[in-house]
């Protein structure tokens, strides 16, 4: 697809978010205000601006990707709006960040290209570790950085500038910083964990040095996630380990022995959370105790129920009536309103955006660029799927944002971060 084309879709997803944003207008009785106005302006600054620099400094990236990013985003920002105005005026503004922050990784890596990310893994690994443990600062003191506790997990940070305050997840930025971190380290000891030189049974295992840096570092950023008790995040880095090592090597154990880990820690966290077995209790019944742990459950199914085929209509349903739709829920609000519809679209667009990502991966040469693609792919599938099944009542729910759509602005800008190094990916393969 020429990139003329890329920019009339661009162009298309903008006027897709400003249609949105006028029918739920009408819908409501106010019309059209300059909200509409001002939502194709930014939509258009953030993805066209990306766009050029794409052009400029990844000439040879997939024209896709960023079709597909701003199609999500303009269904994101219309159901946030929907539900809450004002959360949507925010949301715009994380959109020019977003895309401020991706134009500018893509002017440092312009010269030397993504070998510059490979070569300061380790520094990498500890910014990582320092994001994960910024929400543990104390919630009142002299310092402008606190951490808070929210819905029962301790993973945000609220930044105090005299009368302005800006609240950020910092663990959205450090899962891209520890994929980067294993690609790289798994590039270079790939043949080792492949071949295995010690046997356990019916088992071949790798030397345990080969592994200890590695699993040193998903270690300190797990333990780190279960003490926030932010499970959700603990339970997607653990798949995205385990997955980019099972690329690495092709060796299934990996699969099994992580699955089998998986489950376990799935028990303990059972026994040893509160909030997790309201969790799980909800999900397992929602109806059984309707008024208290499963009631955003029993909505999120009532809503999508009502949704249909076609859905009820922009600003015409209730999805206000579930507890966090704008974040959790998000997808909810679709079924809704936008039916099975708009649910439908909405899944096609991350599993096109999914498969192209995987299709980077399969066609890269390099094994860092290899590795880093498929697991860019990984984290945005998984996340996907777990807040999705979550809502859907396929796994209990995981307190994860949906990429692109659910409110919030360290989702977004890290979703936006993640398409980029995708694209970059796609343009230094096609160089060869």
């Amino acid at each position: 697809m020429p990139r003329t084309a890329e920019a009339g879709l661009i162009v298309a997803a903008s006027g897709l978010a400003t249609l949105g944003v006028v029918l739920v207008g009408l819908a409501a009785g106010t019309g059209f205000d300059a909200r509409a106005g001002l939502t194709f302006l930014m939509f258009l600054i953030a993805f066209g601006g990306l766009h050029l620099a794409i052009r400029q400094t990844a000439p040879n990236a997939n024209t896709l990707l960023l079709p597909l990013a701003a199609l999500l985003s303009a269904i994101g920002l219309t159901v946030v709006y929907r539900l809450d105005p004002a959360r949507a005026g925010l949301q715009r503004w994380w959109l020019l960040i977003g895309a401020g922050l991706s134009i500018g990784l893509l002017l440092l890596v312009r010269k030397s290209g993504l070998a510059l990310l490979r070569r300061y893994r380790y520094i990498f690994l500890l910014a990582a570790i320092a994001l994960l443990l910024l929400p543990l600062l104390p919630s009142n003191g002299p310092l402008p950085l606190q951490g808070f506790e929210q819905n029962g997990s301790r993973l945000w940070v609220r930044l105090v500038l005299g009368p302005l305050t800006l609240q950020f997840q910092p663990g959205e930025i450090a899962k891209l910083l520890l994929v980067v971190f294993l690609a790289s380290f798994l590039a270079e000891r790939a043949p080792a964990l492949a071949e295995g030189s010690r046997r356990l049974g019916p088992l071949t295992l790798p030397e345990l040095r080969q592994l200890v840096p590695v699993l040193a570092a998903w270690a300190a950023s797990f333990v780190v996630l279960v003490y926030q008790r932010d499970l959700g995040a603990s339970l997607l880095l653990f798949g995205v380990f385990v997955a980019m090592l099972y690329v690495a090597t092709g060796r299934a154990m990996y699969v099994l022995g992580g699955v089998g880990l998986a489950l376990g820690g799935a028990v303990v966290a059972w026994a040893a959370f509160d909030h997790v077995q309201r969790r799980v209790t909800a999900w397992l019944d929602p109806f059984a105790d309707y008024a208290d742990s499963g009631y955003q459950i029993a909505q999120s199914l009532f809503a999508m129920a009502s949704g249909s085929l076609s859905g009820a209509g922009l600003g015409l349903g209730r999805p206000d009536l579930i507890p966090n739709a704008s974040t959790d829920f998000v997808f909810a609000a679709i079924g809704e309103e936008l039916g099975l519809a708009g649910t439908a679209a909405t899944l096609a667009a991350f599993a096109l955006l999914v498969g192209i990502g995987f299709g980077i991966s399969l066609r890269s040469r390099d094994p860092f660029r290899k590795l880093l693609a498929a697991g860019l792919a990984v984290t945005l599938g998984l996340q996907t799927f777990l807040i999705i099944g979550g809502v859907v009542r396929l796994l209990p729910l995981t307190g994860l944002a949906l990429p692109f759509v659910s409110y919030g602005g360290s989702s977004l800008v890290s979703s936006l971060l993640l398409v980029t190094l995708l694209a970059r990916i796609s343009h230094e393969e096609r160089l060869g």
